[in-house]
């Protein structure tokens, strides 16, 4: 039987995002693959449509590590940084969304300035959120029906 861990600091915070996603009539979605080499914390699709990515910090160290986050920018109509309480705001770019958040939920402080995404890129994504989305659902319901699947 796999050993069931204690969350991460960072999943914490994705945690508090989906809830607070959720009362806003997103659909949240936690650790997803947009293209290689890139994993978002948590990506939501709006009410409306629009594709939010949202990024766990829990560390100073934690952001200053990653160099990947401008490349999610490029796969979401807004980006925000979600923190908890005790992360130096100041370190975060001005030009996205601030979420203070913990383990139980968030509070948006800032919203993400709207950066369209190109059709075709929104309509891919959608498709892969749906198919991610759905895989997971499935593995859930019948963990052994599914081979080869990455969900």
């Amino acid at each position: 039987m796999d050993e069931i861990l204690p969350p991460k600091p960072g999943q914490k915070l994705a945690r508090g995002v989906a809830r607070l996603l959720s009362t806003l009539g997103h659909a949240p979605l936690l650790e997803f693959v947009p293209t290689g080499g890139l994993r978002v914390d948590v990506i939501s699709v709006s009410p409306k449509g629009e594709i939010w990515v949202v990024e766990c910090k829990s560390s100073r160290a934690d952001f200053a590590s990653d160099r990947k986050w401008q490349g999610y920018l490029d796969w979401c109509d807004r980006f925000f940084w979600a923190v908890d309480t005790g992360f130096p705001d100041e370190l975060l770019p001005e030009e996205s969304g601030l979420i203070r958040a913990d383990a139980w939920g968030a509070e948006l402080l800032r919203m993400a300035p709207e950066a369209k995404l190109a059709a075709a890129r929104r309509a891919k994504i959608l498709r892969d959120i749906a198919r991610v989305a759905a895989g997971r659902l499935q593995a859930l319901t019948d963990p052994m029906g599914i081979s080869g699947a990455a969900y």
